[in-house]
């Protein structure tokens, strides 16, 4: 999912091809469809996606971006899996 809004950045900011929105556009549809196969609620597990991606967004910081990560961008983190956690727990 991430590469579906990485690209289209890369477009609007960096100047790249607008070609890019083509795959762009091809993840985040896969994305969607992905969410309807699980037999849980899709919003339930979209709320839980948004977790996981709030934090590979901080570990893209990190590592692409060369951002160092600081104590609140952790704590959020750890605050917003810990709530992915309590929803998942009434799905499973």
């Amino acid at each position: 999912m991430i590469i579906g809004c990485y690209l289209p950045y890369l477009v609007l900011k960096g100047g790249r091809t607008a070609l890019l929105l083509i795959p762009a556009a091809l993840s985040l549809a896969f994305f969607a469809w992905l969410l309807t196969l699980h037999p849980t609620a899709a919003g339930r597990v979209y709320a839980a996606y948004g977790a996981v991606y709030v934090s590979v967004a901080l570990v893209w910081l990190r590592l692409v971006d060369g951002v160092p990560l600081t104590f609140r961008d952790l704590v959020g983190a750890v605050l917003i899996l810990a709530g992915m956690a309590v929803l998942m727990d009434k799905a499973i």
